[in-house]
Formats: structure tokens, sequence, C-alpha cells
């Protein structure tokens, strides 16, 4: 077996992350697969950012926002890429919200996916926009699923699942992020389509741990958090699922995001 360690972060803006202290986490943490999201930036940036982290030999995929500053996602590697497409499933291509590659193992080929699904906002059009990205995500999800793929979803999906994944579940119950359309995505999922949360599924139940705090306030130090950076595997996948941890900051000046990244080994 070959042990393949994937982190997904949201970077909240690569450069301000790099001056944060980033590059020097996600060289400590030594990733083989590196997904990023909310890069806001150019190639030519996010080359200079991966070389400050000792990354700058890597393959690197990358899609930026439509607009000018926003989103932006991104898939490094170790290894080359035997394909990138941008875009879920024919749609969403100049949004910089989804890319996708396939890389080669000895267990066969994984695609891994970094996403940033849409903030939403309940009862605006920017909601309908939200539901119309989840909707291509099923279907590409239902896809995999259908043909065995190994493959693995990762990226800031801006819902929590459960109550278990945001602190205040009471509060939010009407807001965008915990609405209960959105929520039934995930249930279809994993329920109908065998996708595994894999940190959940290797944690164990809650609450939290959670990867999202608000910059403003006590929200990190009282830890008044939300899960909603995930890694999704395809049923084939999460079988080799080995270890899943949270890479909290220690203190809230030891934030380089307002987001934590999600690191799990695989066995392949």
């Amino acid at each position: 077996m070959t042990a393949m360690r994937v982190i997904t972060a949201n970077v909240n803006g690569i450069r301000a992350a790099i001056r944060r202290g980033a590059a020097a986490w996600i060289t400590a943490a030594a990733p083989d697969v590196l997904c990023l999201q909310e890069v806001r930036a150019g190639d030519a940036e996010l080359a200079k950012a991966l070389v400050e982290a000792g990354l700058g030999h890597w393959h690197v995929a990358h899609t930026e926002g439509g607009a000018k500053g926003r989103a932006g996602v991104a898939v490094a590697s170790r290894e080359p890429y035997a394909a990138v497409r941008v875009g879920v499933d024919g749609a969403f291509g100049e949004t910089g919200r989804w890319i996708e590659v396939d890389i080669a193992t000895p267990t066969g080929a994984v695609t891994v996916a970094s996403t940033y699904v849409h903030t939403g906002e309940a009862g605006t059009p920017r909601q309908v926009e939200k539901y119309l990205f989840l909707d291509a995500m099923t279907s590409r999800m239902q896809r995999a699923a259908a043909s065995g793929e190994l493959m693995l979803v990762t990226g800031d999906l801006n819902v929590a699942h459960r109550e278990d994944d945001l602190k205040n579940w009471k509060g939010n119950l009407k807001k965008s992020g915990f609405l209960p359309e959105e929520r039934a995505y995930f249930d279809r999922w994993f329920d109908e389509l065998s996708w595994v949360d894999v940190h959940r599924a290797l944690h164990g139940p809650g609450p939290g741990p959670y990867t999202w705090w608000s910059w403003r306030g006590k929200a990190f130090d009282n830890d008044a958090g939300w899960r909603i950076d995930y890694q999704l595997a395809s049923g084939p996948l999460a079988a080799l699922a080995r270890s899943a941890t949270v890479g909290r900051a220690e203190s809230y000046a030891g934030r380089w995001s307002d987001h934590a990244p999600v690191v799990v080994d695989y066995d392949l």
C-alpha cells in the first residue's frame, strides 16, 4: 500500500494566507495532494505561493473566479495528472468553483475535485444559484457512483449537514448553510449514492470538530464554529481512508484563514 495524504483548505486569499504563515504549516503537514479554495489570485501569484510552501515543483491545476479577487480553486499534486476538467458536470466552468484532476495511483486512477460552493442567501437569487450548483454536483457524483470511480470531492461546501456540525444550530435553521433543502442534498449523497463524509466517519459523532469560525468577536476562542469543509469520498475510495484531522490553529493569532484545513490519509 502507498499512503496518500490529501489536505483541503479554504485559504481566504492565498496571498493573505501566505503572509499569515500558511506556507510553513503546509510544508510541515507534508501533503501529497493539496486542494485549495478561495485562491483569489492569478496563476503566477499561486505559483509564487506554492514555491514558498516548498511545492514549486508540483503539478498544479487552477481555475480563477469570473470576478477578479473572488473564488478560485486549485489542486496541487506531487504526481502528474492524467487529465484536468474545469466546471462541474459541464456547468459553472467560468466561475472558479470546481476543478477536478485524475491522478494515477497503485490502486488505480483517483479523481480529486476541489470545489467552493456558493455562500447563498435564503429567499434570493443567490440561493437559487447555490441549488443549481448542488444539482450539478449531484449529477457528477451520481455518475461516479454508478461507474465505481475512485473519486474525492473536497472543499468548502458552505453547508453544515447536521446539528453536530455547527455550534448555534437553533439560531440558523432558516439561514443559508443550514436550510433543510441544502442538507437534503447531503442525505441523498450519503444514503442513495453511497458517498461518505470521511472526516465524520473516522472521527465519530460531534459536536464538531468545526472548520470555520468568524474573524469577528470571540467565535474562535469560544469554538462557536461550523463544519463546512469536507472530504467526500465515493464508496470504494472511502474504504481506503485511514485517519482524518482538522488543522485548527492553537490560537486566534496563529490563524492563517477563517477556515481550518481538513487532513485525510488514504492507503492506495
